[in-house]
């Protein structure tokens, strides 16, 4: 009677395989993670610029300053863990009235990113800069990070 069952050689075949293969998955599953989160404080300050003008369009007399975000608005993503805090910067004689930021919380994955803090103001200019600090990226680097790939 034959027995069944794997060998040792058989089963280190097997686990070289699948740490090949854990590899080339892990890198790849941390970019595409780090793209999600990328979108996502694009889309939370998008979502916030139309907060924001549709409240400076129904106010009288008060400023920009005035406006705060409401919850869900106030961070990326909007549900779940905060990745990112956004917030309505005050007004400057470069931003249009005001600027829209989303700047990686601490404890968070993207706070070593190389794309930063995302910012948006009301004459459409995007761009980012590194939390701390207000020297914008080049424009290539802010486009790719706008895109999402960073």
């Amino acid at each position: 009677m034959k027995e069944k069952g794997f060998s040792l050689l058989e089963l280190m075949i097997a686990l070289a395989v699948a740490a090949i293969i854990a590899t080339f998955a892990v890198p790849a599953y941390r970019t595409h993670v780090a793209k999600a989160h990328r979108v996502d404080a694009a889309s939370a300050l998008t979502r916030a610029v139309q907060f924001v003008e549709t409240a400076r369009l129904a106010q009288t007399s008060e400023g920009v300053d005035a406006i705060t975000l409401s919850a869900g608005l106030d961070q990326a993503p909007s549900n779940g863990a905060p990745v990112y805090r956004v917030a309505v910067l005050p007004e400057s004689p470069t931003n249009g009235g005001y600027a829209i930021e989303a700047v990686p919380i601490a404890a968070a994955p993207m706070y070593d990113d190389g794309c930063g803090a995302f910012v948006i103001d009301a004459t459409g200019l995007r761009w980012n800069h590194t939390p701390g600090t207000t020297d914008p990226h080049d424009a290539a680097q802010s486009a790719a990070c706008w895109a999402g790939k960073g």
